[in-house]
């Protein structure tokens, strides 16, 4: 019967579990052994497969329109009425095998996280579950509606980026005030939606016989190669080594724009302006593609191959417009075995590194493809974000107009030293978030929206000293309704930082071997989650870490770089 599921998307996106459930049927009630195990797990993947491109197409539906009410409505039936049987079946499948005591060739890895998910079933939370889900998304509704007037036109909030690298500041000033005030707008909206968020989770927590969220999700996560202890050695090594060389950057920065103190509205802007221009290195969204084409060639010529694929086959949606979910991701779609890449371009050079990263989470699902289990394709993010973190760096020389990309030589070198300073910067705002996360879902005062604001700001001024946040406190404390992941995918964050370490470690090898180390790369790329995140990381051609010591080797390799190219760089204030 399962050669007979349909293969196009538009025969099964809108089933419902009278469709899906004699697939399942026959895979609890068929005899397994090891002779059949093989034609077993490949029909649990078929079936696996239809579920998740199911789930992954209503998703991106209404994301691509929040507002379109129809697409919420077949989500929003998936997510309650599919969903919670597809999870409950789904754990009966594991237990059947997990008590066969076979073990496929290749199920190390699968069969550990089959473990730790079995045991942290309850079907009491499958409700929750999707309940969750569905205020994850509304979240998504909030901020797709956000608009605002500019010059007489409206228009959403993503659109203000490029003014926030306009030259004036006092422009810089007036649109960011803008946007903050449309945020705060929506400040009773977001923080009622997180205090039902925080209520529902807990209680999911509650019913797993889990402490507190954290353990719930840290097995959810299939964190099992690490602790939170690990995450707060992490935090305390990014205070000690990235929080000073930030503010090295910071410092950089206010002495170029000869300001006394650096304001938010001065982050976004471009550090190194040539002439008082800032660059705007595309003019429109097909621009942008066509040379991110031609970038990913010199890459690698199969790289290219899988980008143009994507190009060929529609699968990328990258242009801003009224009522777009915001940010931007790669999702699968698992009977295709495409990745589709969603994202809010409006012309910044952030939006070219941001297509890149996203193109190596796309490369991910392409090289993982002739892995014959959708178990040994589930990556967790640790190492998933390496894939697209390296690719931002890999694809760096090639972003000169020779090779058909952006810059000229003199704007690449600006370009890169930004990039790498952001890497800086990014480290201490990682940290911000994650240990937010840790106190929130650890203390009794996590669902209080006003500790929240409290703790926040504290958080900043512990990681962020280099900002002057003074007379915009209310900005300042709700910063956190500005982070989607806090609201969609919970304690997703660290991952970041980890693989942003694991990432300077692949091109801190490819400034040696850039071939060798791009062979690594797509090695580590195509051993999906059969190996643990170690073991994935060392065929990458790095070191899975926390300490300052593997930090400050990182930075101090970020700053030296930095120094040659500014130094190389005569049109530019060293």
């Amino acid at each position: 019967m399962f050669s007979n599921l349909p293969t196009d998307y538009r025969e099964f996106v809108h089933w419902l579990w009278p469709q899906f459930e004699p697939y399942y049927q026959d895979l609890i009630d068929r005899p397994m052994n090891a002779d059949n195990l093989a034609e077993w797990l490949a029909d649990w993947t078929r079936i696996g497969r239809t579920v998740q491109e199911t789930y992954a197409r209503l998703q991106l539906t209404t994301a691509l329109n929040t507002a379109d009410a129809e697409a919420e409505k077949h989500y929003y039936t998936f997510l309650g009425e599919v969903y919670p049987q597809v999870e409950a079946t789904e754990q009966k499948l594991k237990q059947k095998l997990l008590a066969s005591g076979l073990e496929p060739t290749g199920f190390e890895i699968p069969l550990r996280n089959m473990r730790t998910e079995a045991a942290l079933f309850r079907e009491a939370n499958l409700p929750l579950l999707a309940e969750d889900r569905k205020l994850g998304s509304q979240y998504d509704k909030i901020v797709g509606a956000q608009t605002v007037q500019w010059e007489g036109q409206e228009i959403p909030l993503p659109q203000l980026r490029p003014i926030y690298q306009n030259p004036d500041r006092a422009v810089r000033e007036r649109a960011w005030r803008l946007a903050a005030q449309r945020w705060l707008a929506d400040r009773v909206a977001i923080n009622e939606l997180w205090t039902k968020l925080f209520a529902v989770r807990k209680q999911i927590a509650a019913n797993a016989d889990c402490a507190d969220y954290r353990s719930y999700k840290w097995r959810e996560l299939l964190r099992l190669d690490y602790t939170p202890d690990d995450c707060t050695t992490f935090q305390r090594a990014i205070e000690e080594v990235a929080v000073p060389a930030a503010t090295r950057v910071y410092e950089r920065a206010r002495k170029r724009l000869s300001v006394d103190t650096l304001r938010p509205w001065d982050l976004d802007y471009d550090l190194y302006p040539v002439h008082t221009q800032a660059l705007r290195p595309f003019h429109d969204v097909e621009e942008l593609a066509s040379k991110i084409a031609a970038i990913f060639q010199h890459v690698d010529p199969q790289l290219g191959e899988y980008y143009v694929t994507m190009q060929r086959e529609q699968l990328l949606d990258l242009d801003n417009r009224k009522g777009k979910a915001p940010g931007g991701f790669c999702t699968e779609f698992h009977v295709a075995q495409q990745p589709f890449i969603f994202f809010n371009v409006v012309g910044l050079r952030s939006d070219v590194l941001g297509i890149l990263h996203e193109a190596g989470h796309a490369f991910h699902v392409f090289e993982r493809k002739h892995l014959p289990y959708i178990q040994q394709t589930q990556v967790t993010m640790e190492f998933a974000e390496v894939a697209s973190m390296s690719m931002e760096l890999l694809a760096a020389p090639y972003l000169l107009d020779k090779y058909g990309g952006f810059y000229s030589a003199a704007n690449a070198a600006r370009v890169f030293v930004e990039q790498l300073e952001e890497i800086i910067l990014f480290w201490p705002f990682m940290a911000i978030v994650d240990a937010f996360q840790h106190w929130g879902y650890t203390s009794p005062d996590g669902g209080d929206p006003a500790r929240c604001e409290a703790k926040w700001a504290e958080l900043c001024w512990r990681f962020m000293p280099g900002v002057d946040w003074s007379g915009l406190d209310d900005a300042l404390v709700t910063g956190w309704h500005r982070k989607v992941h806090l609201y969609s995918a919970p304690f997703y964050y660290v991952e970041y930082g980890l693989a942003q370490l694991g990432a300077v470690q692949v091109w801190r090898n490819a400034l040696q071997d850039q071939a060798s180390s791009l062979a690594n790369y797509r090695k580590a790329l195509s051993l999906g989650s059969t190996r643990s995140l170690p073991e994935l990381y060392q065929a990458a051609g790095a070191k899975f870490a926390f300490d300052a010591g593997a930090l400050r080797e990182a930075i101090g390799l970020i700053e030296s770089v930095i120094e040659q190219q500014l130094a190389a760089q005569s049109n530019i204030d060293v």
